[in-house]
């Protein structure tokens, strides 16, 4: 374990440094680091082949062609991000000169859009199959969802990330959005029983098909 963590960290020193100072030669890497060369290609032969990294020769009027190592815009999603003390500036903005209720209007646009963009693939699906669309859906927005069945008909959604957290918590209506969203694009009725917004491990949708009425009774 002391050396995957050891080698973990030399990995993620390279990947700030060429963040830092830009590309960089193995010799360069290997001084400010206080390693070897043949530790340092190591490293950057494994971040190349994960796409992190990538090589490019510079020709010199002398001596050998010099190889410069940098990274790919993949890298940049291992750095830490602070956009939503953006978004939430942005927010506190149009509230302070619009209103609240217009911060209200954005996430409704939003549910909006998202409801004319997946309505479509949820046509003429049975509830089950809608289920797992959405989960697949909101996976690849990076909500790590799942999805389960229960014995009664009814099923559960379970998100154990939630991108828009720290919105979430300032902006309640992010989350009254979501469920709206949800039920539009399920056909069925909701109740959410835990937010990460409000503290909860993940946020938990148990869901129960809507009652038919038959109008010729």
């Amino acid at each position: 374990m002391k050396n995957a963590q050891e080698s973990g960290s030399t990995r993620q020193m390279i990947m700030t440094l060429l963040k830092m100072k830009g590309p960089q030669p193995i010799a360069a890497l290997a001084g400010q680091l206080g390693i070897t060369e043949m530790g340092v290609r190591r490293h950057l032969l494994t971040l190349e082949r994960e796409g992190l990294a990538r090589t490019k020769v510079v020709r010199q009027a002398m001596g050998r062609p010099l190889h410069l190592y940098s990274l790919t815009d993949r890298a940049d999603d291992y750095f830490p991000k602070n956009y939503h003390h953006l978004t939430l500036d942005l927010l506190r903005e149009l509230e302070l000169s619009s209103g609240r209720e217009a911060v209200h209007g954005l996430f409704e646009g939003r549910r909006r859009r998202l409801l004319a963009q997946y309505a479509p693939t949820m046509e003429r699906r049975t509830l089950e199959e809608r289920v797992a669309e959405l989960t697949r859906v909101q996976n690849a927005g990076g909500y790590m969802a799942e999805w389960s069945a229960g014995e009664d008909g009814t099923y559960e959604i379970r998100e154990y990330n939630c991108p828009i957290r720290q919105v979430a918590v300032q902006y309640g209506k992010a989350c009254q959005c979501e469920q709206h969203l949800f039920e539009e694009l399920l056909d069925a009725n909701l109740s959410r029983t835990e937010c990460m917004a409000e503290g909860g491990h993940c946020c938990h949708y148990t869901i129960r098909p809507r009652t038919r009425t038959n109008p010729e009774q």
